[in-house]
């Protein structure tokens, strides 16, 4: 949720750019960042949500349509893809608050999507998260593997999941609220006068551990394992496999590497420099071209862990003839519709194993 606007305190992401920020010894204006973000942010957040939504529902109807819900994996793929679809389901109310800097949906949907915008945010990296751990189960131990990884142990793990990320959106739920300021009013959380430092500081801190250092340490671990057996394979796509590794860990890094650390320095500023407006300004523009940048991960997650899979290509390339193509082909001459239907009337082999990005 882009930038949550108060006039009488400063929010970073759940607590971003403010006009005054009370926190130095004379009123620090922050009226160009708010007009910066009114402009920018928008059209970005926009072309997030259209780009995510194609990839993500392309993700779920692979999956759902061609029945391979038998697999762990692809049960991990789908709540993924949900999960990131239930975060791009709120983009939209952000982009109205952020470019009309007022919330006019009233307290119980500002609660409602502050809520669902972090479960989707904490689900997906969770879930990515489990992608991770299951890939290791299925290359290191194998023996293991054939007996853990279930469809029921899927399921069990996922709902599980989703637990833990509504109880890491509870917050959210309970402190966020419509608060008006001279007939304009925002979506922000309301804390405890005495306890506001500590609830910002905790949140940074949840943020920066679960969005950050617990899936980076749960990804080294993992794939450097990974990487030590494939090496000793013979197979000749071990360095495709290796590569992707390195793109994912890569790719996650500089997403939400940046955003993290503007968090943090954004809270705990006094902590790290001296008190200053024009420091202050720049943090919250940080956070929000960071923010961007984070959020982006959910356009990324079909490619990287669906798309590149040759049998998710091979789903989607029958899919695309055969719903598409094929009736292109009734209205345009020089496409022979019948030949597509005969060729895309065959479905892909069952045979398969897996159609999610396994190495």
């Amino acid at each position: 949720m882009a930038t949550s606007i108060d006039e009488t305190e400063t929010v970073v992401e759940a607590f971003v750019t403010t006009s005054y920020d009370y926190g130095w010894s004379q009123p620090c204006e922050k009226v160009n960042i708010k007009r910066l973000g009114a402009q920018l942010l928008p059209p970005l957040y926009f072309l997030v949500f259209i780009v995510g939504l194609l990839g993500n529902v392309v993700v779920v109807v692979i999956l759902t349509k061609y029945r391979r819900l038998r697999i762990m994996t692809n049960i991990y793929l789908l709540n993924l893809a949900i999960s990131d679809l239930l975060f791009l389901f709120t983009l939209p109310f952000w982009v109205y608050y952020v470019k009309w800097d007022t919330w006019v949906f009233g307290n119980f949907m500002c609660k409602l999507f502050s809520g669902l915008y972090h479960i989707g945010l904490y689900s997906e990296i969770f879930f990515i998260i489990l992608l991770t751990v299951d890939r290791y189960l299925a290359i290191v131990h194998a023996v293991f593997a054939l007996r853990a990884r279930t469809v029921t142990l899927g399921i069990i793990t996922s709902t599980v999941t989703w637990g833990l990320a509504g109880l890491a959106a509870l917050p959210e739920f309970i402190f966020y609220e419509s608060q008006g300021w001279y007939g304009e009013f925002s979506c922000s959380p309301g804390y405890p006068e005495d306890e506001e430092y500590s609830w910002k500081s905790f949140y940074v801190l949840r943020m920066n551990i679960f969005g950050l250092a617990l899936p980076l340490l749960v990804m080294v671990i993992c794939y450097s394992g990974i990487i030590k057996m494939l090496l000793r394979c013979p197979n000749k796509k071990k360095y495709k496999a290796i590569r992707l590794i390195f793109v994912i860990m890569v790719v996650f890094f500089i997403f939400w590497t940046p955003y993290n650390l503007a968090l943090l320095l954004s809270v705990f500023q006094t902590a790290f420099f001296e008190n200053s407006c024009e420091r202050s300004k720049h943090l919250d523009l940080a956070v929000q071209v960071t923010e961007v940048i984070a959020f982006t991960h959910c356009c990324v997650n079909p490619v990287i862990y669906a798309f590149v899979g040759e049998r998710f290509q091979k789903y989607l390339h029958h899919f695309f003839h055969r719903h598409v193509v094929v009736h292109l082909g009734k209205y345009i001459p020089f496409l022979p519709s019948e030949k597509l239907d005969r060729a895309s009337s065959v479905s892909p082999s069952t045979g398969e194993p897996e159609l999610s990005v396994i190495f």
